[in-house]
């Protein structure tokens, strides 16, 4: 069995903005309106390759996200190696992404929260391009929304998205990782 997490904030005001890239990458994935909800997140399943698929959206709002990701580890018994979290990322420009795996939270209060939730980093991480605003206040910044251009070259990324989870879900992280973040360069 496989986690995909999507990180974002639930609720209208947050559809399109940086902290939500996790969201919207992981609906393109799902492409489906069939959500439930359980242990603070709505998730779908799906059967990839003759395994069970559980896509996750965390409703805890982002500082919170393990709460409800650690709920879904423990009753499924999900292996951290199975584990893929789609994130927001300050560091990479928009348009770029990379994949990670055994990484520390760089400063991202979701990824703080899983990994104290965990106990472990040892999960992979498709961390997405944001980019940085220097002169707006990071908080601000993260919850403002994609403008035209960053939204168009973000839905340009979506089916390379979906090659990368179904990827990680068939061969793994690492030859994920090897196949996909030279092609991110």
């Amino acid at each position: 069995m496989k986690l995909i997490v999507g990180l974002g904030n639930p609720g209208s005001e947050y559809v399109n903005t940086r902290h939500n890239i996790g969201f919207m990458v992981i609906d393109h994935f799902a492409n489906t309106d069939s959500w439930k909800s359980k242990w603070n997140a709505l998730y779908t399943e799906k059967i990839i390759n003759n395994e069970k698929v559980l896509l996750i959206k965390p409703q805890t709002y982002m500082n919170l996200s393990g709460n409800a990701i650690v709920e879904f580890t423990r009753f499924y018994k999900v292996n951290l190696e199975d584990i893929l979290v789609i994130q927001d990322d300050l560091d990479l420009p928009v348009g770029t992404y990379r994949l990670k795996k055994n990484s520390s939270a760089g400063g991202h209060n979701g990824i703080k929260s899983i990994i104290s939730a965990l106990n472990s980093d040892s999960f992979a991480r498709l961390k997405v391009g944001i980019s940085k605003a220097k002169e707006m206040d990071t908080k601000d910044y993260v919850l403002g929304k994609f403008n035209e251009e960053e939204l168009n070259t973000i839905k340009k990324l979506y089916t390379t998205f979906d090659n990368i989870i179904t990827s990680f879900i068939i061969n793994g992280i690492d030859k994920t990782m090897n196949e996909y973040n030279r092609k991110s360069k």
